[in-house]
């Protein structure tokens, strides 16, 4: 098998779309297979939006979002918006907010959260049965992936105001189930992406608001060879045949 022209850069931008559908469905899956339900318990989106958003990084004992984390994961949003969700959490008495901004799980925030990585526990042990062997080797490739994408972070200086920065690494109690990690890893990697493509649109000049409105064509696609070039470093820990093989294993989970 001819593993060598799938270069780092290259697989950055086939690896991105894998990660969104497997990410996505098992998202979906939760929130259909109880988690709408849990939220509704709790006071619904009102009292629980940004706390499902944020869970890995709120679920861990003094788990905190500072300011400009939060901004950047909410980059694309209205922040007169975002800030009057969070206002609602905080009256439903489920987020903390810090004077400086930051976000912390109250203790009824985190009683909502135990539960709901047990419903995510429930459901991609369903969504994803019968891989026993692919659902941990991506675990174990993920998380090879978030530990050199830290370290790349903290040598370049990239993690102010860095969506990823925010939520990495995500909170792993002991005895997570590998469907658990499996999300929460998918889920925290598309950050890693996320700040690849600000980065890439705000030296080609962009904003959020005008990126978000840039139609498809050279200017765009450009954007996003410049974000797959930015986002490659990360995967220099990977083989070239680990690549492949994790992209294959993407492919083949159900969802």
């Amino acid at each position: 098998m001819n593993t060598v022209e799938l270069a780092p850069h290259r697989f950055a931008g086939l690896l991105a779309p894998a990660v969104d559908r497997a990410f996505v469905a098992g998202m979906l899956a939760g929130r259909n297979g109880g988690g709408a339900e849990l939220s509704q318990r709790y006071g619904g989106p009102a009292a629980t939006g940004f706390l499902v958003e944020l869970r890995t990084r709120l679920a861990a004992p003094s788990g905190t979002v500072d300011g400009p984390g939060f901004a950047a994961i909410t980059r694309y949003r209205d922040p007169v918006v975002c800030h009057r969700s969070v206002d609602k959490h905080v009256a439903h008495g489920m987020i903390h907010r810090r004077p400086d901004g930051g976000l912390s799980a109250t203790d009824l925030g985190a009683a909502f959260l135990t539960e709901l990585y047990q419903v995510h526990a429930e459901v991609t042990e369903e969504l994803w049965a019968g891989q026993d062997e692919r659902v941990p080797r991506l675990v174990a490739a993920l998380g090879r992936l978030l530990a050199y994408a830290l370290v790349l972070a903290d040598e370049e200086g990239d993690r102010d105001a860095s969506a990823f920065a925010a939520m990495a690494p995500p909170y792993e109690p002991d005895g997570t189930p590998p469907g658990v990690l499996l999300l929460n890893r998918l889920g925290t990697m598309r950050y890693h992406r996320a700040d690849a493509h600000a980065a890439a649109w705000t030296a080609a000049g962009h904003t959020a608001s005008s990126i978000a409105a840039l139609p498809a064509g050279p200017e765009r696609l450009a954007i996003e060879l410049e974000t797959d070039r930015r986002a490659a470093g990360a995967y220099a820990v990977l083989s070239a045949e680990e690549r492949l093989t994790m992209l294959a294993d993407l492919a083949a989970l159900p969802g």
